[in-house]
């Protein structure tokens, strides 16, 4: 460099500045002309490997960079982890709105108080790119301009270039107004707040008014549709048992009508068939009947008996008589005397 640069700082509190010229030495005036068999060291930049062509934005080139310090990307990750970690924790204490009911849903309103132009963002992506080192870097500059003019100073007292009670009062006043603005918008917003929980709060009340009617009322209709259905099924079964009573009614008269007929000749023919007799003519048939016949068998029994007795003395009787008859054929007669 041609020249070197020496701030410092006064204890009373004021700021110098002086600048010491270095003298050049064995050193032309002008660069030398380069020689013709000199080496060019310049090229067409387009055949490089390092030049990039084309959009860079959708182009993911890994750079030739050296490799980053694995503190300064544990640093990094911790940064980054920390604001996620709050960006969370703040999303789960943040207040919301209660969840719409059944056949409901919500509608985003705009409550910001300004208007939020929307915009396509377009991707960027930062990109680094490590230079290569100097070759054959000289020991001192190649060209340094020749001095020329005087050196001199400036000494610059206290409350020339900056008075801080005169400067510092607009600044005060910007830093006061945006306080106390930001404090009534964080009142406002407070306020807001307020009036939002307790708008929420009277919702939160009419809804589950509403909901406590909406209940009564498909509690009522439930029991109205219970009882109607209780009712038609009692009619049914009341319709069912008619049916069945003008059934069996029906029935009933064709039975009759029909065994009306039928009756009398199943009497007749069981009566003539022995089905059905008179007590007195059974029991005279069955028990006085066969003691009669007993009786009179033992009657002409004891008849028989006899006259069998009476036939045998009869008969013995006659056999003997005849016996004396004959005897007395057999026998001469006497004479008369």
């Amino acid at each position: 460099m041609a020249f070197v640069s020496d701030g410092r700082r006064d204890p009373n509190g004021s700021y110098t500045f002086s600048s010491r010229p270095r003298p050049v030495e064995n050193r032309t005036k002008y660069r030398e002309p380069p020689s013709e068999q000199a080496h060019s060291n310049y090229g067409n930049i387009m055949y490089d490997r390092r030049v990039v062509r084309g959009n860079t934005y959708t182009q993911h080139i890994i750079p030739t960079v050296a490799q980053p310090d694995p503190a300064e990307t544990h640093r990094q990750q911790e940064v980054r982890r920390r604001a996620v970690a709050r960006k969370r924790t703040r999303e789960q204490f943040r207040p919301t709105t209660p969840k719409a009911l059944q056949g409901r849903k919500h509608i985003d309103v705009q409550t910001e108080l300004y208007l939020e132009e929307l915009s396509d963002v377009i991707d960027a992506t930062d990109i680094e790119c490590q230079t290569d080192a100097f070759l054959d870097k000289p020991a001192t500059p190649l060209f340094i301009p020749a001095k020329s003019g005087k050196d001199a100073e400036t000494q610059i007292e206290e409350g020339e270039l900056f008075d801080f009670d005169r400067e510092v009062q607009p600044l005060l006043e910007v830093l006061v107004g945006k306080t106390i603005e930001q404090s009534l918008e964080e009142v406002m917003e407070e306020e807001e707040l307020a009036c939002l929980r307790a708008q929420q709060r009277a919702f939160e009340e009419l809804r589950n008014n509403e909901l406590a009617e909406v209940l009564r009322l498909q509690e009522q209709e439930r029991r109205r549709r219970e009882e109607k259905a209780r009712r038609i099924a009692q009619q049914r079964e009341v319709l069912q048992k008619e049916r069945e009573t003008a059934e069996k009614i029906a029935a009933h008269a064709y039975t009759k009508q029909y065994l009306a007929d039928l009756l009398p000749a199943v009497f007749t023919s069981l009566r003539s068939r022995g089905y059905f007799c008179d007590p007195v003519v059974k029991d005279i048939e069955t028990n006085f009947f066969p003691w009669l016949m007993a009786e009179v068998n033992n009657s002409l029994d004891k008849r028989y008996i006899a006259r069998q007795l009476l036939d045998n003395i009869i008969l013995d009787v006659t056999q003997k008589r005849l016996e004396d008859f004959k005897e007395l054929e057999t026998q001469p007669a006497k004479p008369d005397i």
